[in-house]
């Protein structure tokens, strides 16, 4: 068991809000609103509510019948029961509210009420609502199978409904009263009810879990004894028994059979005053109780292991009262408020906003990380939280189940323990509670009538206020030790405060005035919470059936009242009026005839407790009043009731759904289903003001018109404010922010026009055409400004804005105003500028033109700003080049500086009119400006124009041209496939259409300038002044030989000189110009080919010079030998002498005594190159003879070889063997050859020959064959006829006679019969005469190889 000390040393006072924004020091009409205070002449802004309020006592009229006052209540699941201090039990189904039973309990008022179970899971509700959805659809007006009756009461009462028998309805509610008693009875099932009697007044009464099954309950009162409860039977009251001689008589009767099962009753604690609270943990293993000593805590029989059985109502921890000198009069007064908390069931610490509506996120606590990051942790050990307020002090407790001890008690097993958990120190990632200290939170300026915890680090406290405005003390003391009700007068109203239980600071705090307030203690005030979850819609395989009976009843999200187990089933069938408000006139008659007729009107569901969250419930005697967070709708009325527009509009802008909100507001405002809703902006109207209640609404930020008007509309307001305000710069913003009609842009625009503020709008006007479009006259207005005042901005915003915008005529018209009144020149200055502003309205006037299809002004524009590229590009789009043909040296120059003309280099001219160059080059082909225009007026042009003339020529010659010009072009083309068709088109390449025209201008300029191109050419470019002598005739070649001849052109003059026939002045020129051996040598070899005289001339030139020789020997040596020599063979074999001794001749030259640098260097070379040659021929001497006695060997040898083949039986041939029909022995044809095999088919090489077949007739020998085989080394064998038949037409017709005749022959032997052998002499004239015959050898081998050799 543990215990806590009281230590004043550990108290903490709680620390007001630091911004006095909520005013709830007003005791008579208190108030919610701004109030301004002065703080360092600084206004503070104020905080937004947290919670919004809606009074519920209209709803809960049969709680106040007959003078009736709440006592008591308790709220768990989807059930709300009060308690009365006339001892009546109201118990309500929620969200409707509508009252499901009404039974008296007690004679006296309720002092406690408890359920069990405390509520039922959710898959029970949904399971719940599904069969009762089917059950309605199969029989909407089918009475409840089970029945129910109110307790018996003195007096007669309506007959109630009977309470159908669902999991949610199976619960057990508990009352304890002042009249000393506990009642204990079923909702379902009025005969399951218990009545015990303790004989003195019960304060607190707490169910088991489990009341159902195990029958016991907890309770205490003023007696001081906690005492728990087992059995009892149901429909008999019973005094309590907790004195041993009632319990050892009850026993004794109930042995022997006499005695009745009216419950047992055991003291658990006693002797420390009156107990003011019990309560049950959520988990059931806890009991806790408050007596006047301290706070108590023990380990219940409830889940208890049977190791643990001992530890069965067993204390585990004590906390002792604070020992101030208040408490030892006042512990017995003050009743202490115990909630047990699950952290799962809490709002989450969100996003904080600030006033000027940006987002930050809220660093997170020791609460929250200890919620969520060690929740595992505290899985693990079990724990359970519990926060407990009793007079001026509140404390948060930890309890743990059962473990190891420590200390003296360290490897034995512990009950448990309790640790007051407050402040938290940090360690590491794990928060852990701060054990070493006391800590409480202490309250010096009220009593807690209510607790619990709001988030994980806000605590919410009902407080009851014991201090005016002032901070005195009131003029009573809040309650008296005197026993007995006190009637005093001078109360104040009770406040709920949000308070960080970290900081200590008051994060919130909203006055409640709760009817008739002055004459209510601190006990007269109750609070409970109650958390309903956002329930996820079930996948599509779980809908099936029950979707098509309930309407889509599964998905709870869209209709919250789903998630209820009762309140959205159950018909009404009390007497109200159509807002729900109970009707003074309605009767019991009148509910028995609805209920005798089977009339079920459906109940509708409250919004606030409908939608997910927290939801806070506040009793006092005369008032019910629901605290829920507020939602994006609540904040947004908050904001435009304090006109603050902007955060306003960027709140509808992030949360559309805030204005579905408003309007769902509007809705449940003008049903009147509830009472009223407490207006969280105005707390002095909370309860005036009939208004309904606001629920947030899903809504996604698609198109939604009612979302965009009401944006119109605040953005109008906000903009009305900053007019107002004369904030221009920030008005013009946000109108371009906010507005979105042409109607509110033209009257703002207007407004601002008026105001003279064109700087402040002009940023934000639409550039994007509205629907309806905006007048033009605006934009016209705007520009028509800016060109008198600021041109600079008018550029600017023709860039930005669509010329369709405004009137282009009128925009021009303006601007060649401007110009002509000459206030604006090029020599005027701006900013230091010259020419500046001209250069900006020039440059518009030229966009504009453009936009109105006059490019032809905008062309003159763009030459008198001097715009080269704008210029090219206009004559290039709109072919204008016509319309500056007559100044070509102005188009040239666009882009050139006089200084630049007279200084700059020829490249750097070449770059700057090379547009201007390709653009008349481009014109040229296209024949619209012709060569001789622009040669024309550059020669007028003077020398100045003269490298420009190249540039211009020099295209023309190369056939350059733009991309568009290169363009596949299609040509006439002839077509011999289509006689009908003369002539067709076909495509040629961008190569190929370059050449064609470099062809063209090649043409052009050898025809037309010929002279100039060539002078232009010598001028500026070598390499184009050769090709244009090569390439070109029409030129003057006298001209061309002086040109070159005065500026040293040798390779030039030498293709000249040549080309007139003067070869050898052209020789000489080469080597008494240029000195060149090697071009010398090659223009002999060019020009003088086998010319004799020229090779000597080249000899004779160069031996007279030392250095020559030594280039002719070593260039010229072995190359005239290898002449000489081929000259000589050739000689040789024409029968002709050819000229001899051209290297000794060369040699013999040199003249005597003449010192030549290098020679033996060059006669090195020159005997190496012999040398070389001799290697050479003696290499390739060696090769042939290796290939001749390779291929003599491989002819050996095939000779050599036999030729195999098999002679096929003629039984195997058939009928198909061709045969001469003509044969010697025939009778009609005597004198012919027999059996003379005929050739059924030409020779074909490509198809394979099987071994020892006939390659001409295919066929195999036979022994009947007649005639004679002839055989090759290549394998194939032929039969001599098919040989006779194929010979080559070369062969003479006398060789082939005598075969013939051999062939005859043979056959006439082979008929008579003849076999004796033949001569010698005979085989070889046999054989010569064959081999005459068949000298081309194989005929199928031969041709083959024939084929390979030309190939």
């Amino acid at each position: 068991m543990g215990a806590a000390t009281d230590d004043d040393g550990g108290d903490q006072k709680a620390t007001p809000k630091k911004s006095s924004n909520i005013n709830n020091k007003a005791p008579e009409t208190p108030k919610a609103g701004v109030e301004d205070i002065e703080d360092d002449d600084e206004e503070e802004e104020e905080d937004e509510p947290k919670l919004k309020y809606n009074r519920l006592t209209g709803g809960l009229g049969a709680v106040y019948r007959n003078g009736d006052a709440t006592s008591t209540f308790s709220v768990s699941g989807d059930k709300l029961v009060i308690g009365t201090h006339n001892g009546n039990v109201h118990v309500y189904s929620l969200p409707s509210f509508q009252s499901l039973r009404v039974y008296r309990a007690h004679g006296a008022s309720v002092t406690s009420i408890s359920i069990s179970p405390p509520a039922p899971s959710l898959a029970t509700g949904r399971a719940e609502v599904a069969q009762r959805a089917i059950a309605d659809v199969a029989s909407p007006n089918r009475a409840p199978t089970s029945t129910s009756a109110a307790t018996s009461s003195p007096g007669k009462s309506p007959r109630q409904a009977p309470i159908p028998n669902t999991p949610a309805n199976a619960i057990h509610i508990g009352s304890a009263s002042i009249d000393g008693k506990v009642c204990v009875s079923s909702l379902v099932d009025a005969k399951d009810v218990t009545l015990r009697n303790f004989a003195r007044p019960v304060q607190a009464v707490a169910l088991s879990p489990d009341f159902k099954n195990d029958r016991t309950y907890v309770s205490g009162g003023l007696a001081g004894n906690l005492i728990v409860t087992v059995g009892g039977r149901a429909g008999v009251s019973a005094d309590a028994n907790t004195n041993s001689a009632a319990a050892a008589a009850s026993g004794w009767l109930g042995s022997i059979g006499l005695g009745s099962n009216t419950g047992k009753d055991a003291v658990l604690h006693s002797g420390e005053g009156g107990i003011s609270t019990v309560k049950w943990s959520l988990s059931g293993k806890y009991v806790v109780w408050v007596n006047e000593k301290g706070i108590k805590i023990m380990r219940s029989h409830f889940k208890l292991e049977s190791a643990d059985s001992a530890f069965a109502w067993k204390r585990i921890a004590h906390i002792d009262r604070p020992a101030r000198p208040i408490w030892e009069e006042m512990a017995s007064v003050w009743r202490a408020r115990v909630h047990w908390i699950d952290e799962k069931h809490l709002e989450n610490d969100e996003v904080q906003t600030s006033v000027n509506g940006d987002s930050k996120e809220v660093e997170k606590t020791e609460s929250i990380v200890r919620g969520r990051e060690t929740t595992v942790a505290a899985k693990k050990k079990k724990k359970e939280q519990l926060v407990v307020g009793w007079g001026d002090t509140a404390w948060v407790l930890h309890v743990e189940g059962t473990g190891t001890g420590v200390g003296k008690s360290a490897g034995e097993r512990s009950v448990g323990s309790a640790s007051i958990v407050h402040k938290f120190v940090r360690s590491g990632t794990v928060l852990l509670p701060h054990a070493d200290r006391f800590i409480r939170l202490r309250f010096d300026d009220c009593i807690v009538s209510g607790l619990s915890l709001y988030t994980p680090s806000l605590l919410l406290v009902l407080a009851y206020r014991t201090r005016d405005d002032n901070d005195k003390p009131l003029a009573t003391t809040q309650d008296s030790p005197k026993r007995g009700r006190q009637h005093r007068q001078n109360g104040i109203p009770p406040e709920i405060r949000l308070i960080n239980v970290h900081t200590k600071d008051i994060v919130d705090e909203d006055t409640l005035s709760v009817s008739r307030f002055e004459s209510l203690s601190a006990s007269d005030y109750h609070l409970n919470t109650l958390f309903v979850p956002t329930i996820q819609s079930l996948p599509p395989a779980q809908r099936g059936a029950l979707e098509a009976l309930g309407g889509g009843i599964w998905d709870a999200g869209r209709n919250a009242t789903r998630i209820f187990s009762s309140g959205a089933s159950i018909k009404s069938y009390s007497g109200s009026t159509e807002n729900g408000k109970m009707s003074p006139s309605a009767s019991a008659a009148s509910v028995a005839r609805d209920t005798a007729a089977g009339i079920r009107k459906p109940a509708e569901a409250h919004p606030f407790v409908t939608a997910p969250g927290l939801k806070v419930f506040v009793h006092s005697p005369y008032d019910c009043v629901l605290a829920v967070k507020r939602d994006e709708g609540d904040k947004l009325d908050w904001l435009l009731e304090r006109e603050n527009y902007k955060e306003a509009w960027e709140l509808l802008d992030r949360h559309p759904e805030a204005l579905s909100s408003k309007d769902s507001d509007a809705a449940s405002e003008g049903s009147g289903a509830h009472a009223k809703s407490l207006r969280q902006q105005s707390l002095a109207d909370f309860f005036a003001d009939d208004s309904a209640s606001q629920s947030t609404v899903s809504a996604s930020k698609s198109h939604n018109p009612a979302v965009e008007k009401e944006q119109r509309r605040i953005g109008d307001l906000w903009i009305q404010q900053l007019v107002s305000a004369e904030r221009w710069e920030s008005a013009g913003q946000v109108a371009g922010k906010v507005l979105g009609t042409s109607s509110k842009w033209e009257h703002w625009i207007w407004t601002f026009v008026e105001a003279g503020k064109f700087d402040e709008i002009t940023p934000h006007i639409p550039t994007a055409t509205l629907k309806p479009p905006l007048p033009s006259m605006v934009y016209e207005v705007v520009l028509g400004h800016y060109i008198a005042k600021d041109c600079l901005r008018l550029e600017e915003l023709l860039s930005e804005w669509d010329f369709d915008l405004f009137n282009i005529s009128s925009i021009t018209s303006a601007i060649e105003s401007r110009l002509q009144a000459g206030d604006v020149n090029p020599n005027t200055t701006e900013d230091g500028i010259r020419g500046r502003d001209w250069h900006i309205l020039m440059s518009s006037l030229q966009s504009l033109y453009l936009a109105d299809s006059r490019p032809a002004d905008a062309l003159r524009c763009a030459i008198k700003l001097q715009n080269a590229s704008e210029a090219m590009s206009l004559i290039r789009d709109y072919k204008l080049l016509s319309a500056v043909s007559d100044d070509i040296p102005g188009l040239i120059l666009l882009r050139i500086s006089p200084s630049q003309l007279a200084e700059a280099p020829v490249p750097e001219l070449e770059s700057l009119s090379s547009e201007a160059i390709a653009l008349l080059v481009d014109e040229a082909h296209n024949g619209v400006v012709r060569p001789n225009t622009v040669v024309a007026q550059l020669e007028q042009g003077g020398e100045p124009m003269k490298p420009f003339q190249f540039f211009y020529l020099r295209a023309l010659w190369e056939g350059s041209a733009s991309e568009s010009l290169l363009e596949s072009a299609p040509v006439p083309v002839s077509t011999k496939s289509k006689p009908q068709q003369s002539r067709a088109l076909a495509r040629i390449s961008k190569a190929q259409r370059r050449e064609q025209l470099a062809s063209e201008g090649r043409s052009l300029l050898s025809t037309t300038f010929p002279d100039l191109t060539l002078r232009v050419f010598a001028s500026y470019s070598r390499p184009l002044l050769l090709a244009y002598l090569k390439q070109s005739s029409g030129y003057d070649m006298s001209l061309a030989t002086s040109i070159c001849e005065k500026q040293s052109y040798i390779p030039e003059l030498v293709y000249l000189l040549s080309k007139t026939g003067q070869t050898r002045k052209a020789l000489q020129t080469i080597i008494t110009k240029l000195g060149d051996v090697k071009a010398a040598i090659n223009f002999v070899r060019e020009e003088g080919g086998g010319d004799e005289e020229l090779w000597d001339d080249l000899i004779d030139f160069g031996v007279e010079n030392p250095v020559f020789v030594k280039g002719l020997l070593e260039e010229v040596g072995t190359s005239l030998m290898v002449e000489d020599s081929s000259a000589d063979s050739d000689a040789a074999t024409t029968g002709t002498q050819g000229k001899t001794g051209r290297e000794e001749s060369l040699i013999q030259r040199i003249p005597e005594g003449v010192e030549i640098p290098g020679l033996k260097l060059a006669l090195g070379a020159y005997l190496r190159g012999f040398e070389l040659q001799s290697d050479i021929s003696l290499g390739v001497a060696r090769v042939l003879r290796t290939e001749v006695s390779e291929r003599m060997q491989k002819l050996r040898e095939g000779r050599a070889r036999g030729i195999k083949f098999e002679v096929v039986q003629s039984d195997d041939i058939g009928d198909d063997w061709p045969v001469n029909p003509a044969s010697p022995t025939s009778p009609s044809h005597p004198d012919k050859d027999v059996n003379l095999i005929t050739p059924t088919q030409p020779l074909n090489k490509d198809e394979p020959v099987k071994p020892g077949h006939c390659p001409i007739c295919r066929l195999p020998p036979t022994p009947s064959t007649a005639s004679t085989l002839i055989g090759f080394a290549c394998g194939h064998v032929y039969h001599l006829s098919c040989l006779l038949s194929t010979i080559p037409s070369h062969i003479s017709r006398e060789n082939i006679r005598a075969a013939e005749d051999i062939e005859a022959r043979f056959l006439a032997d082979a008929q008579a019969g003849v076999t004796e052998g033949r001569s010698v002499g005979a085989k070889v004239a046999h054989a010569t005469v064959i081999r005459r015959v068949v000298e081309g050898g194989c005929r199928f081998c031969g041709g083959k190889e024939e084929e390979a050799e030309e190939w």
